[in-house]
């Protein structure tokens, strides 16, 4: 073998040997903002040697379906309350890697410009699962339209109201679906990262809105046996880097908070 066939053979062999050395992360993510902050890591990990893998899914059931039965390696698009309650509820035992962002949760309207304004009967439509919609009842609760039997029940439904003075008519709807009702309800609660993918801007449209200071900060989840390997690690650690906190102040103004 000649010198130039030398030099060919060993740069595939390079090559070769850094395709393998590779490791790939796949990661459910709702899109906004989780799959956007993904895709802004992938270049820092791909520096790292891994591959960041993200698909998209627009549900809150599917992303911990497929990491628990092994699908997915990780999911973006929750906060603890929410994992526990589908790890009660699904015999699943999923797990926090890291904690990320915050997005306070919001009420709007097409009808009202104040929840003042709300009339009595008014149709509030609020999302369906039970850490979410307890989540809508104890914001509304806040701004003093209900009081609930446990005022600090997060898992609260509609059945949880102590005192409805203006007997708001209540609707329980999928989380995901409350952005396209909007304008058929005279309020609706919605999660901000499905307010964001609407259109809505949450500091400047939403009628009432949860502080910095809400616990439902979303996390990065895995499943016991990956949660500490290397390439997670690495991911946990480019969520919470600084050029991340940056981006999401300038990107999100205030839409979403960073929670380290």
């Amino acid at each position: 073998m000649n010198l130039k066939k030398t030099l060919v053979a060993l740069a595939a062999t390079a090559t070769f040997s850094t395709a393998v050395s590779a490791e790939s992360l796949s990661v459910a993510a709702t899109p906004v903002p989780h799959a956007e902050l993904l895709e802004f890591v992938k270049p820092t990990l791909a520096e790292q040697g891994v591959e960041l893998d993200v698909k998209v899914f627009t549900d809150y059931v599917q992303p911990n379906i497929q990491v628990d039965q092994k699908r997915m390696d990780a999911n973006f698009f929750q906060h603890q309350p929410y994992l526990d309650e589908f790890n009660d509820g699904r015999g699943t035992s999923l797990v926090t890697v890291t904690g990320v962002h915050v997005e306070p949760f919001g009420a709007y309207s097409t009808k009202v410009e104040s929840l003042d304004d709300l009339k009595e009967g008014a149709v509030v439509a609020i999302p369906n699962d039970p850490t979410n919609g307890g989540r809508a009842l104890l914001l509304l609760q806040k701004a003093g339209l209900i009081t609930l039997k446990d005022e600090s029940k997060i898992t609260a439904t509609p059945r949880d109201i102590a005192d409805n003075p203006k007997d708001l008519d209540f609707k329980e709807l999928e989380a995901a679906t409350l952005p396209r009702i909007l304008n058929q309800v005279d309020v609706a609660l919605i999660n901000t990262n499905y307010a964001l993918e609407a259109g809505l801007n949450p500091s400047e449209d939403a009628l009432i809105i949860e502080g910095s200071e809400s616990p439902y900060v979303n996390i990065l989840v895995a499943r016991p046996d990956n949660k500490d390997s290397e390439a997670m690690q690495k991911l946990a650690n480019a969520l919470k880097s600084d050029a991340v906190k940056d981006f999401i102040k300038e990107k999100y103004e205030g839409a979403v908070v960073p929670a380290f």
